[in-house]
């Protein structure tokens, strides 16, 4: 066979791991087989991408390659292995926004070899679409990483005329894509990318921290779109089939959380949620205004866990930040060994990005058995004794089920208030994402235990092994 038929081959072979990866990252026991059956398909793909004549017949663009490759290999390697757990969806929001810039350059570089020609339309179109969505995907993205890394707020930004001023934007970049089209004119499609970055911007700065998760993943389905589009532009089935996978897997991730929030995807993208009320009193709970809430000990609290019967363990963001996944498999296994049954409910957006609190209990080793998607766990949250919500609050607060005018009404949410008790892990009454109350705090049932969640659980520990 000559060397283009054994690189077509390679290249199914690549595009099969692509699928294969995306099937084992569709449930934590697969996902980090599945990982690695992508990374190795990408590798290979790569390195038989060396063995196309064009590339090999200009020395200086093999080097040049070569070069960006350790570049960005220098860059990536200590990024990925040093972020924080917490960081991942930032750093996931900005690789992404990168890959999105990667296929907008692309094409706007295929356009500056081909437009001499008179490339047709159809090219033209190709680059058109590659160039308008990756711009939006980078400079979006841009702005959600800055948002999830608290470089700027993270409540939604508005502004007198805002809808008008993206109207004129939209307007006017679909004049310059017509006039590209018929003119082929490269000022043209450089003024396009310019007004896609400040798209990008525009679109994303309305959309409050608590739905950034769910933004991310529709820019992850922009970036694989610009993607496809590249694949198209440079004649790459590869691309276009990875970029298409990419595109497909995205929008339906961002269709699933929309779901788990109980809106739809404009609703999201363009209510400016997250950012209607604040939580009354003091970071404590205390203060003149503050309502009364009920605090306990971790002493107390030990012992009520460990005679109890079923305990339901709800994780969020806050013991994602506090680093507490391995002290809370810990308590798991203490009260497992008292004959405790202990299990964890998952809300889907749980966290800052779909997958976040599975991934964390992963690394702290705990069994698969013990995680349950929120839909499994509710049917079993009224014979649970203790609801032990560590760091949530959003995902299981009652107003989503009875306050048709609060901001996350319809939301489905884990049914911590069915349980027998409810014990709270917080490090102040301040509100969640949402930016709203929780009702299930002051309920007569929950007891508050103020602090840092890693603290907290092995005081917790401790109190169950004193038993």
């Amino acid at each position: 066979m000559t060397l283009g038929t054994w690189t077509d081959l390679i290249y199914l072979l690549a595009a099969t791991g692509f699928i294969l990866a995306l099937k084992g990252l569709s449930n934590p026991k697969g996902a980090r087989v599945g990982n690695l059956v992508g990374a190795a398909a990408a590798t290979v793909a790569i390195a038989f991408t060396f063995t196309n004549h064009a590339v090999r017949a200009h020395t200086l663009n093999l080097v040049l390659m070569l070069v960006a490759m350790v570049i960005g290999a220098a860059i990536a390697v200590p990024a990925a292995r040093l972020v924080k757990m917490t960081a991942m969806p930032q750093m996931v929001a900005i690789f992404n926004g990168v890959g999105g810039g990667a296929a907008a350059l692309v094409s706007i570089v295929v356009f500056l070899i081909e437009a001499p020609g008179s490339p047709a339309v159809y090219r033209i179109a190709e680059v058109l679409f590659g160039v308008l969505v990756g711009c939006v995907s980078f400079s979006g993205s841009a702005i959600a990483f800055a948002k999830l890394q608290e470089l700027m707020t993270g409540r939604p930004i508005t502004y007198p005329g805002q809808q008008a001023i993206n109207a004129l934007v939209g307007l006017a970049i679909l004049g310059l894509a017509v006039a590209t089209l018929v003119t082929g004119n490269t000022a043209l499609l450089v003024v396009l990318a310019v007004l896609s970055l400040v798209l990008g911007v525009i679109f994303v700065l309305p959309i409050g921290g608590a739905d950034v998760p769910v933004l991310i993943s529709l820019l992850n389905s922009f970036t694989g779109l610009a993607v496809a589009a590249s694949g198209f532009t440079l004649n790459s089935n590869l691309l276009i089939i990875a970029g298409t996978l990419v595109g497909a897997s995205g929008i339906l991730l961002t269709r699933m959380m929309s779901q788990a929030m109980g809106r739809s995807l404009p609703n999201i993208l363009f209510s400016a949620f997250g950012s209607v009320v604040t939580a009354a009193g003091g970071a404590d709970g205390t203060g003149a205004d503050a309502r009364p809430v009920r605090s306990g000990a971790p002493e107390d609290i030990g012992v009520l866990l460990a005679y109890a019967r079923k305990v339901v363990i709800v994780p969020g963001y806050g013991l994602a930040v506090a680093q507490a996944q391995h002290t809370a498999r810990e308590l798991a296994d203490a009260l497992g060994e008292r004959g405790v049954e202990v299990f964890y409910a998952i809300h889907p957006v749980a966290g800052r990005m779909p997958g976040h609190m599975n991934v964390l209990l992963a690394e702290a080793n705990v069994p698969y058995d013990q995680l349950k998607e929120m839909d499994e766990a509710n049917p079993e949250m009224s014979t649970a004794d203790v609801a032990l919500v560590v760091g949530a609050n959003d995902t299981v607060n009652p107003a989503a089920k009875n306050s048709p005018g609060s901001p996350i009404y319809g939301m489905p949410i884990v049914n911590a208030d069915q349980a027998e008790h409810v014990i709270f892990l917080k490090r102040s009454m301040r509100p969640g994402f949402a930016g709203i109350d929780n009702e299930l705090l002051y309920d007569p049932k929950t007891t508050l235990l103020f602090g840092d969640a890693k603290d907290t659980l092995t005081k917790l520990v401790a109190a169950v092994n004193a038993s």
